[in-house]
């Protein structure tokens, strides 16, 4: 046990100590008081935490009052021998603060758990641990993630004591809380060096397996942080290997009772620092000196950071730099050098295909039911068939002795190997649980078991010693027959439980093993422009590329593709990396990635993405990813984790489960002593206490008891959630959707608003010029309207904005330099002001004259601030309001609707303005119809011009009372802020960073794949298919599908239960004289389990509703069928609500404009605090990207 004393004094210090003391002598809860109580009162102590199982105490401190050997001294003087370890010093800015902890998550892999009482004794086992912040199991991923100060406890210790609570435990990886990839390679000269250790576990079957991994790994030093996944029998472990060794951690995990094995063991900071390690199994290494030699060799090739070589093992890891050396060139050296190296990272994905599909568990559990079933039939058919329907051939009823029967004497034979052989297992994680007490569904399994056969050898023995000529009742056939039912239970549930993970396994499997690559990229890459798009044959292993060339081609493991291959895909291949067409095309399949039915036309300079697969033609492509860089392998470690992850719902199940056994056993006690009062009490007992061969009222109480513990399971409950989550995140990913975690789909159902992004969301994202306007004095001639066009374009060159490439690119065909690199001339000088414009200095250089000319680019608002008027004709958009009621709001497919207006003044005076057009997406109408069918209302938040977000809004079916234009990323979050203050569950939809303040603020956040890894990262939900925005009503319906099936399985678990236990308790008995059998019970358990895992995989029936079509939505929202609904839909309208203060539909044309801007003017108030919008203001439509707000 762990036990913390925070607070013990007050330090007056700023410099504040931690020194690990090793206790040896400690026994019990009372050592650690005694020795926690030798620093109470003592102010330079700030906090005491003394470890009972690792025998470890931490201690902060001020070291210029109390050194570490002083603190040494007093515990030895409480009478325990203590030994300094460490003593490290950080210096604390705030004295009067508690030290600043850094916290560590840790994932491991915990085998064993079969229900939500393991992952509840998993959990309980780690919860209230001294460094332990926080705890979160996965039943059916069967993992473990715990956040936990790695100072006190280390991943290793966490392991040990998930172990001690009868799990098999393995540390997969640790990272520090809040980073977002592993440390420090092994070997380098990094300050943390940390390692990530992946273990896989044999053995786990429910949440309470967990439970026991994660006790067994909370306490043990050197761990910083680890995650437990039951399905996928992963432990991840940060650790530090000079306190905690990579080799040690299986074996904390094995004395908990489970198989473990170590997968991968990497650096922390390798993913972060862009550095990659592979390991190596060598073959031919002779000795030190040869290992030393190898090691000396590798690190004078530029890029390879550490190297590290276990003799004992054959095995090395490398740490490279994969934008310098790539994993082929490693191979290579080492194979120059004389020894042949095989990667060995691909077995952890054989590892995990294995653990998903339950090969191992499937294995074993059908060899467990053959065998107890050869035993049980035999033990069956001589206890029950052959007495009761052929008595003149039973020989059981032969006496060898006086009260010993050749029948009964025969079952006990049969009877000991599954009940001590078979069911071994069942003792060993029983007694471990017991042990923490945290009870799991083996120990029911053992006591009903156990209970039957032990009365069984009472009876015997004592008809023995009293010679009765009476043949004693036993039951040998009850543990035989329970013990079959349950391996054959157990069997079913994994069968059933390996296909809730096919999606994913289909996704590990979609990489080739092989690849067939030109052996010099470079020149195939340049000779690649000489090539014709249409591929030209050539013999095998070359392809011609003119008469008198030719490249060599070679096949290569997938394994040893680099950055900067170039791959040859022939018809039918699998895509193995992510690259860029360089020649050819093709249409390529998709599907399996984006859930995209039709192949998708690739030519050169097209994305392509590893697991597709190539269509009629060969092509070439240049590898730009690789490995676990690739998208592919992005979409498996996002589903990984959201299968990880629990839903809040299943958290209160694992809570029952923990409680359930407890109470399944005390109603089992009540049932037998109630039935044995009952029947001696009652003048008139139920008939079956006196029933000839029923074996006597103890008989048959003892059968009620057995009944009730071997009826009840938690299991059906613990699987409920996260077989559901399971293939509830599979199914998404088929569909292209990705959802991060059974939370999300939980939050999902709840959504009451959705609110968009316009640019790249419900719009394409790609501008272009609609029209321009060019003042006269630069359309004298030809030649001046293309040198306008070059001023302007050189002042957009290098612009990211989409408004500046459009620009930039009609600059280059408008200005008649269409076939060259760029435009002629130079820029310098260049100033972006924030939501206005740019102003730059630009010299052509396409003539032979060199003038220098100021350029200013934006909107008017820019202009007028630099003393350059613009032309009220030409910013429509911010006239003054006229009379006239048809000139308010420009409507869809005018020439005002939808543009975006930049004006152009050159050396101070106006020149032009330019206007630009965005085109709305094809599913924008049929997504938003969707959700208003629904029940959910939309609104619409953009930086650009109020104008345009009207035209866009209207054309879609947003309400234009829920319009916010002109708005700031932090002002987009403010009002996904504001919705929810209102009692609204907000989604937000968005695809670009100035959208992930607003993704990370609202209930779920909904990415569009094609947008920002910041905005990706920031999302609740990824959409594989950004053009496809029926993906976003589609993965809210997924999501109440899902959780519709999770209720349904809770339900379903708890009525099994509620419904079954009191035939079981024999309540009925008195009316119906039926009795549930122990055999019965236990079949009807083992089929509890299996009809919710069925259940769970009912959700691969899944598909979009059939109304959810284009076609039909784009019809209903045209006739009128369906309306649109605004923000508050649900109830009366709230006073005071800047939403409904939106309210325009009503007004009259004549002040329709003028009312929109005073209330975005309002709300600019309100969600900034930075007083009313200028009128002017309200019309920015032209935002650099340089001046783009960063995400907070």
């Amino acid at each position: 046990m762990l036990s913390a004393n925070p607070h013990v004094g007050a330090t007056s210090r700023s410099a504040i100590a931690t020194t690990s003391i090793k206790i040896d002598g400690m026994t019990c809860g009372a050592c650690t008081s005694a020795v926690e109580g030798a620093f109470q009162g003592i102010h330079s102590v700030r906090d005491v935490s003394v470890s009972l199982i690792m025998g470890r105490a931490a201690v902060q401190h001020d070291p210029s009052v109390l050194s570490p050997t002083k603190i040494a001294e007093m515990i030895e003087d409480c009478g325990f021998d203590a030994a300094v370890l460490s003593s490290e010093e950080q210096r604390n800015p705030d004295p009067a603060s508690s030290p600043t902890t850094r916290f560590s998550v840790t994932n491991l892999a915990v085998e064993g758990m079969t229900c939500g009482a393991c992952t509840s004794a998993v959990e309980s086992g780690l919860n209230g641990v001294s460094g332990v912040n926080s705890v979160d199991v996965s039943l059916l991923s069967e993992r473990a993630v715990v956040e936990h100060d790695a100072g006190i406890i280390t991943p290793e210790q966490i392991a040990e004591l998930i172990e001690d609570r009868g799990f098999g435990a393995r540390v997969l990886d640790t990272a520090l809380a809040g980073s977002k990839g592993p440390s420090v390679p092994a070997g380098s000269e990094e300050k943390s060096g940390l390692l990530v250790t992946t273990v896989a576990i044999g053995g786990m079957t429910c949440g309470a397996c967990t439970s026991s991994v994660q006790s067994a790994l909370g306490s043990v030093d050197g761990v910083i942080q680890f995650n437990i996944s039951l399905l996928a029998e992963r432990a991840v472990v940060v650790h530090d290997p000079a306190i905690l060794p990579a080799s040690k951690i299986p074996d904390l995990v094995e004395d908990a009772g489970f198989d473990a094995s170590i997968v991968s063991s990497e650096a922390q900071a390798s993913i972060s620092k862009k550095t990659q390690q592979v390991n190596l199994s060598l073959h031919g290494l002779r000795d030190g000196v040869s290992a030393t030699a190898l090691e000396d060799n590798l690190l004078q090739q530029p890029g390879v950071h550490s190297t590290s070589i276990k003799m004992a093992t054959s095995r090395m890891v490398v740490s490279f730099d994969p934008s310098t050396i790539g994993i082929r060139s490693v191979v290579e050296v080492i194979e120059a050098a004389g020894y042949n190296a095989l990667i060995v990272d691909s077995d952890d994905t054989n590892a995990q295909l294995q653990s998903l599909s339950k090969t191992k568990e499937i294995q074993e559990w059908k060899r467990s039911f053959i065998i107890a079933a050869s035993f049980a039939v035999p033990v069956f058919l001589i206890s029950m068939i052959l007495p009761m329907y052929f008595p003149g051939i039973d020989f059981g009823s032969f006496a060898l002795f006086p009260g010993l029967y050749l029948g009964d004497l025969v079952c006990l034979a049969l009877t000991i190997p599954v009940q001590f052989g078979i069911g071994k297992r069942f003792y060993v994680t029983s007694l471990k649980s017991l042990k923490h007490r945290s009870p799991t569904m083996d120990v029911l399994v053992m006591l009903g078991t156990s209970t039957a056969f032990f009365y069984s050898c009472f009876t015997m023995i004592m008809a023995l010693c009293s010679m009765d000529p009476k043949r004693p009742s036993t039951v040998f056939d009850t543990c035989t027959m329970l013990i079959t039912f349950i391996t054959l239970g157990r069997w079913l549930e994994n069968r059933a439980k390996g296909q809730t993970s096919a999606a994913l396994s289909r996704l590990m499997c979609l990489t080739p093993s092989m690849t067939t690559i030109y052996e010099d990229p470079i020149a195939a890459e340049k000779l690649a422009e000489r090539w014709s798009s249409k591929p030209t044959s050539g013999a095998i292993g070359q392809s011609t590329v003119a008469e008198d060339m030719t490249v060599n081609q070679k096949c290569i493991p997938t394994e040893l593709i680099q950055v900067g291959d170039v791959v040859i895909l022939h018809p039918g291949d699998k895509v193995s990396a992510d690259g860029v067409v360089i020649r050819g095309e093709s249409y390529v399949d998709e599907s399996m990635i984006s859930g995209e039915a039709l192949p998708i036309h690739k030519k050169k300079g097209s994305q392509i993405i590893a697991g597709t697969v190539n269509g009629t033609n060969s092509i070439d492509f240049k590898v730009i990813r690789t490995g676990k860089d690739t998208q592919l392998s992005q979409i498996v470690k996002l589903v990984q984790d959201a299968q990880t992850s629990r839903a809040p719902i299943q958290r209160m199940a694992d809570i029952v489960a923990g409680y359930f056994v407890p109470t399944i056993i005390g109603l089992g006690l009540i049932t037998f002593f109630g039935w044995m009062f009952l029947s001696h009490v009652l003048p008139h007992p139920p008939t079956i206490f006196e029933m000839a061969g029923s074996g006597g009222r103890v008989m048959v109480c003892l059968k009620l008891c057995i009944s009730v513990i071997v009826f009840a399971c938690p299991c059906a409950l613990g699987l409920s959630t996260p077989t559901a989550v399971m293939v509830g995140t599979g199914v998404g990913a088929e569909h292209g959707i990705l959802v991060k975690g059974g939370a999300v789909l939980e939050a999902a159902t709840r959504v009451t608003h959705v609110v968009f992004d316009k640019t790249g969301t419900l719009t394409t994202g790609r501008m272009s010029v609609d029209h321009t306007r060019i003042e006269p004095q630069w359309t004298m001639n030809d030649w001046r309207r293309q040198l306008w066009w070059l001023i302007v374009g050189l002042a957009e060159t290098g612009s990211e904005h989409p408004i500046g490439r459009a620009v930039f690119s009609t600059a280059i065909t408008e200005s008649g330099h269409p076939g060259e690199d760029g435009l002629p001339g130079s820029m310098g000088d260049v100033e972006n002001c924030v939501g206005q414009g740019v102003s730059a200095v630009v010299e052509p250089t396409s003539s032979g004259q060199r003038i220098r000319h100021h350029v200013l680019l934006g909107n008017a608002n820019f202009l007028r601030s630099k003393d350059v008027p613009v032309p009220a004709d030409a910013d429509p958009d911010s006239a003054e309001p006229v009379e006239d009621p048809e000139a308010d709001i420009p409507k869809p497919g005018t020439t005002a609707a939808g543009i975006t207006r930049i004006h152009v003044a050159i050396d101070n005076r106006y020149a032009g303005t330019i206007s630009l057009r965005d085109t709305v997406k094809e599913t924008a109408v049929a997504a938003v119809a969707a959700l208003h069918r629904m029940g959910i209302s939309t609104s619409m938040v953009t930086g650009d011009t109020l104008s345009t977000a009207i035209s866009i809004a209207t054309t879609v079916g947003i309400p234009t009372a829920s319009i916010c234009a002109s708005v700031s990323p932090s002002e987009k979050r403010s009002i996904v802020s504001a919705l929810q203050a209102e009692g609204e569950r907000v989604a937000m939809v968005g695809d670009g960073i100035n959208d992930s303040p607003a993704l990370a603020t609202a209930s779920v956040g909904i990415a569009l794949a094609s947008g920002t890894d910041v905005a990706v990262e920031a999302a609740d939900i990824v959409l594989m298919r950004p053009d496809d925005l029926l993906s976003v009503p589609a993965s809210l319906s997924l999501s109440r599908s899902v959780f519709k099936r999770i209720k349904l399985n809770l339900i379903w678990a708890c009525m099994y239960n509620v419904i079954g236990l009191p035939f079981a308790m024999g309540l009925f008995l008195p009316f119906t004289g039926f009795m549930l059998p122990p055999m019965a019970a236990g079949g009807a358990m083992a089929l509890s389990s299996v009809s919710v895992v069925v259940s769970s995989l009912l959700l691969k029936l899944w598909r979009r509703p059939s109304w959810m079509t284009v076609e039909r939505l784009e019809k209903e929202f045209r006739s009128g069928a369906i309306s649109p609904a605004g923000v508050g839909h649900r109830g009366n309208a709230r006073k005071g609500s800047w939403w409904t203060s939106i309210n325009i539909l009503s007004d009259s044309p004549r002040s329709l404009r003028r009312r929109v801007e005073n209330v975005f003017s309002s709300l600019w108030s309100l969600v900034t605090g930075k007083g009313p919008i200028p009128a002017s203001q309200g019309d920015e439509g032209y935002v650099p990207l340089q001046t783009v707000e960063p995400p907070v």
